[in-house]
């Protein structure tokens, strides 16, 4: 390790000494190799970037996909002085404008993006003029088809590395299997000496299991928090109603429990997350929305009140807890029910081969080059946005289409002081102009949006007058404007021989997705039945061997090879013959939304899709009505009734 490095450690970061793995993973990037860190939660990757990032020549450029992560070590990073910025929809035009600024001229060391920044043409040429001496890429797993959180925008970034000619990458993951490891090892030619891996084995967390009932389960949490009811303790649920019930069913039991989930208004979220970081609330109930960045050292227990998607999961959510080193328990209340709602979303993810079709019919009519809105796309065919990202991706790694640059169709606009005062100091023909605009546009209570298309053809004038014409009015200080459609630009690559071929290949591509999924559910019940030690289990799991048993496990305190209780048998449940009138209710009704019997299995399922919300269907207590039914039940039940 080079003394400037630790110089660097101790003048800029305030440390005296590099942590496990740190000074490894640093010397391979200083001596010019890549290197992949699989550090658990808290282990301290982020220096493994940002102390080379400021000895090295050129730009480090760090992909993340948590914008919030982003903000806070850019604004870490600027208060200790270190040119440092990020990219992402929250920042205003001047603000991007300055980003850019410094990527010319070279005075800016890190650059944070989303991985979907990438795929823009245009900033892949801006990036192109850069001396990108380090590629950092965080949560590195979502690169794996393997990997419990796989994004197809991730599959890019190899391809992408050596055609911006990177120096040297750094991959970094808190969850990799060996599998995983692998694949980003050979995606990034990375050799086997720099694959840096830190022990998971944290003996101050006792993990447990206690297999039950959903009748059973609110019971054994009311004793286990009441044991300790000051103690900060998360408890994970899996759907957000769950998280109502459950912390208003605490809370009537005297507990001081606050729910947390995406359903809730963004300030009461950050409030609530506050709160609970300075001790005011000490139990959460969250679904997974809660818990990236979360970095308080004293969370006694962490309890899975619901079974997790995945040991990579669970793994990544009981790390929260402990980080002070002391003794913290990490329980699963482990109940089979929960595997049909966990199985449901996954199979009710995936799109038909129709609907498939449909999409790639509608892209391939766009001509060589296009732009289409994911949001349009999604709604039109009633497949979830994330997934229509999906389908891109794969047809851009299957050469059917290449990205270009996105650009924005709606611009919103909001007036400093009165429109009419506004608009007097311009001359006549520009105040005509912005005026007649205006008029096109489409007036709320306090914004008027535009949608460029629409108005250039309404009035005869070219997008970019009426782009020009608009922005005027912000440079001038008399109007806010906000970006609205955002579109994505495509090219056509090669026309494929036959369009469902195409789908038919799309389809089985989330297929082998949905059969991972199910794996992995299946790995959480044989770790949930395991006779063996439960540390060891995991730590198995992720490629590291343990030793000796723990001696302080739920497996190892019963005493290892004694046969732990099975969980319960699902009681499940077959539709009633009130559900089918409910059912036939709904086909009668002809709701657009529901017209197909995916749709409907998907409604009666809890499973929400852009078609039912937009019709506000998933309000109607009819939405989830089978959500304990499996979904290829629900769905073969729909199929025999006559829809037409």
């Amino acid at each position: 390790m080079s003394e400037s490095a630790k110089t660097v450690l101790k003048k800029i970061f305030g440390f005296d000494a590099f942590r496990g793995g740190q000074e490894a993973v640093i010397s391979a990037l200083l001596a010019g190799r890549s290197a992949l860190a699989v550090f658990p939660t808290g282990g301290g990757k982020s220096l493994c970037f940002q102390v080379p990032a400021l000895l090295l020549d050129g730009l480090t450029l760090v992909v993340s996909p948590l914008i919030a992560l982003m903000k806070d070590q850019v604004d870490v990073l600027g208060g200790r002085g270190v040119a440092a910025a990020r990219l992402d929809s929250t920042l205003t035009s001047d603000e991007v404008s300055e980003v850019f600024d410094g990527m010319r001229d070279g005075s800016l060391k890190l650059l944070y993006v989303a991985p979907e920044r990438l795929a823009n043409a245009n900033f892949q040429a801006r990036l192109k003029q850069c001396r990108i001496s380090l590629l950092a890429i965080d949560e590195a797993h979502c690169i794996s088809e393997w990997g419990h959180n796989f994004r197809p925008d991730y599959l890019k970034l190899s391809n992408l590395a050596g055609e911006l000619k990177v120096e040297r990458v750094l991959a970094l993951t808190a969850t990799a299997t060996p599998a995983v490891s692998a694949d980003i090892c050979r995606a990034f030619s990375i050799d086997a000496a720099d694959h840096i891996q830190l022990s998971f084995h944290r003996p101050n967390l006792h993990v447990r299991v206690t297999p039950c009932t959903n009748k059973q389960r609110k019971a054994l949490l009311v004793d286990r928090v009441r044991a300790a009811p000051d103690s900060p303790t998360i408890v994970y649920v899996t759907l957000q109603q769950t998280a109502e019930e459950v912390a208003g069913f605490l809370s009537r039991e005297g507990l001081c429990a606050k729910a947390y989930h995406a359903g809730l208004a963004d300030d009461y979220r950050a409030e609530l997350q506050d709160a609970f970081m300075a001790g005011e609330v000490n139990i959460i109930v969250a679904t997974i929305a809660f818990g990236m960045g979360i970095d308080k050292s004293n969370i006694r227990a962490v309890y899975h009140y619901n079974l997790p998607k995945s040991l990579e999961n669970y793994v990544q959510e009981i790390g929260r807890a402990g980080r002070d080193g002391e003794p913290s328990v990490c329980e699963m209340l482990a109940c089979a029910d929960d595997l049909t709602v966990l199985e449901n979303f996954t199979y009710g993810d995936t799109p038909t081969p129709q609907a498939l079709r449909q999409v790639v019919d509608h892209l391939l009519r766009q001509g060589d080059e296009f732009f289409v809105s994911k949001y349009h796309l999604s709604t039109n065919n009633d497949i979830r946005p994330m997934v229509i990202s999906t389908v891109l991706s794969y047809l851009e790694l299957n050469q059917t289409i290449a990205a270009t640059a996105p650009f924005y169709n709606e611009l919103k606009i909001q007036f400093s002081r009165s429109e009419a005062r506004a608009l007097a100091g311009y001359e006549t023909d520009e105040r005509d102009l912005l005026a007649r605009i205006l008029e096109t546009g489409k007036r709320g209570y306090k914004w008027t949006t535009v949608n460029i298309e629409e108005v250039a053809e309404a009035l005869g004038e070219s997008e970019d007058t009426i782009r020009k014409a608009i922005t005027a009015l912000e440079d001038a200080g008399e109007a806010i404007l906000k970006l609205g459609g955002l579109r994505h630009g495509y090219r056509l690559v090669k026309k494929p021989d036959s369009i469902p071929a195409l789908a038919k290949y799309l389809f089985a591509m989330f297929e082998r997705r949905e059969q991972r999924d199910i794996d992995r559910l299946a790995q959480v019940v044989a770790y949930a039945e395991s006779r063996e030690c439960l540390t060891r289990y995991l730590l198995a799991y992720f490629g590291e061997e343990l030793a000796d048993d723990c001696d302080h496990c739920g497996r190892c305190q019963a005493g290892v090879g004694t046969v732990p209780p099975s969980l319960p048998p699902s009681l499940g449940r077959e539709a009633t013959a009130d559900d089918v009138a409910v059912v036939h209710a709904l086909v009668a009704a002809r709701h657009t939304a529901l017209r197909t019997p995916r749709q409907l299995a998907r409604f009666l399922c809890g499973i929400s899709s852009p078609a039912a919300a937009r019709s506000r269907l998933t309000r109607k207590d009819e939405f989830g009505l089978l959500h304990d039914v499996p979904f290829q039940d629900v769905l073969t039940m729909v199929e025999s009734l006559n829809m037409g």
